[in-house]
């Protein structure tokens, strides 16, 4: 395991006395996470918990807390120069309804309940690192806007976050996203990921009187079978998932209309321009076949594809600072730092050309994005610390 060089090693070591403060305040960090798991945030309609972020900004005294356009929750510990500020982000948003009861229960060292991982917690720990840096010892050079962010789930395609780095009145030096739990992971490159829904629409009719007539549900079918059936990339890796479909109305209705929604995913751009390609060419040919085998004199099928989804991909090299510093106080924290590739916040930032990377919070979690999603606090405190670190260094940075 690489030794971290002498500058990290002596930053690390100088937070020795907050890293004990933090781990003697773990259990009020996990009712913070629990309570923040309990208020439903499903994408699109996080107001209930951006209140209760914003509550929570006020009262640990960050600066100019505020609610922007897109609902994100907004507020800035301000640093000793007059500098481009460091952006610490944590996405407010869930997958679950609000019909999904949102309760945590505790089951020995086991967490379990909506969202309680991802991410509860990664927002408690964002709010225990702010609140920390209100500490007058730790008056970082650089600002720091602490950002609970809408729309990073789903379909939400980033949208607190693209609106944040947009309107930002100042370029940022660096971002780093507080997401989920663990301690290892270091994930500065991007995966890329568009999202396309297509609508078929055709004239249908009874199933029996009318047959003949092109099927919305059948061209649907046939498109899915084609879209799985494209060869993908291994190098760059290319993925591609259908990941919702319907359409009809009754079992002996021929179906009008049908829709399907599908995501593809690639670390190389030009990848993802040629599965653009693919998908419309699969599209176009299910259309064919199903019109080829239509009456006469009925009405043609039609199909559109609308792209309701665009991450944007990209990497913070490894040899960066920021990359860097993250490794060194993972290997400080008695943790080997994975280097890593995922979709997360850090997107639009690494795509704007500013050195982003997203981190665990602390902890262990599983079943993400199912009702029994767990967390345990194993090591929690250990993965606070180096989050703490991390974005204290890149506060601290002359060079961002």
């Amino acid at each position: 395991m690489p030794v971290p060089s002498r500058p990290h090693a002596e930053f690390f070591a100088a937070l020795a006395p907050l890293r004990e403060r933090l781990a003697a305040a773990d259990d009020a960090l996990l009712r913070t996470q629990v309570a923040i798991a309990q208020v439903p945030a499903p994408t699109g309609d996080e107001g209930e918990r951006a209140a209760l972020l914003r509550q929570r900004f006020e009262a640990i005294g960050l600066h100019d807390v505020r609610v922007d356009e897109a609902g994100n929750v907004i507020g800035r510990r301000p640093g000793r120069r007059a500098v481009a500020p460091v952006a610490v982000c944590a996405h407010l948003d869930t997958v679950f309804s609000r019909a999904i009861p949102h309760v945590v229960r505790c089951h020995g060292v086991r967490y379990e309940g909506p969202s309680i991982t991802d991410n509860s917690r990664g927002l408690a720990v964002m709010l225990a690192i702010a609140e920390a840096m209100g500490d007058p010892s730790l008056a970082p050079e650089r600002p720091v806007d602490f950002v609970g962010t809408t729309g990073e789930e789903g379909n939400g395609d980033l949208r607190g976050a693209k609106h944040f780095f947009a309107r930002a009145p100042e370029r940022h030096s660096a971002m780093i996203a507080v997401d989920g739990a663990g301690d290892q992971r270091i994930i500065h490159r991007a995966l890329g990921a568009r999202r396309y829904r297509v609508s078929f629409d055709g004239p249908g009719g009874h199933s029996w009187s009318a047959f003949g007539a092109p099927n919305a549900i059948h061209a649907a079918a046939g498109a899915t079978a084609r879209l799985a059936a494209i060869p993908l990339s291994r190098e760059p890796r290319t993925t591609l998932s259908v990941g919702r479909i319907g359409g009809g109305t009754s079992v002996n209705a021929i179906p009008d209309q049908a829709w399907l929604e599908l995501d593809v995913r690639s670390t190389g751009t030009r990848a993802l321009d040629r599965m653009e390609t693919e998908v419309h060419r699969a599209i176009s040919a299910a259309v064919d076949d199903e019109n080829a085998r239509r009456a006469r004199d009925t009405r043609a099928l039609t199909a559109h594809v609308t792209r309701i989804g665009d991450r944007q991909g990209g990497e913070t090299d490894a040899a960066h600072p920021l990359v860097e510093a993250a490794s060194a106080f993972t290997r400080l924290s008695g943790r080997d730092p994975e280097l890593a590739v995922a979709s997360t916040d850090a997107n639009v930032p690494i795509g704007l050309g500013i050195p982003a990377i997203a981190i665990g919070a602390g902890g262990r979690g599983g079943d993400a994005h199912a009702p029994t999603e767990w967390f345990e606090n194993v090591d929690g405190p250990r993965g606070v610390a180096r989050a703490l670190a991390i974005v204290l260094y890149a506060a601290q940075s002359p060079a961002g």
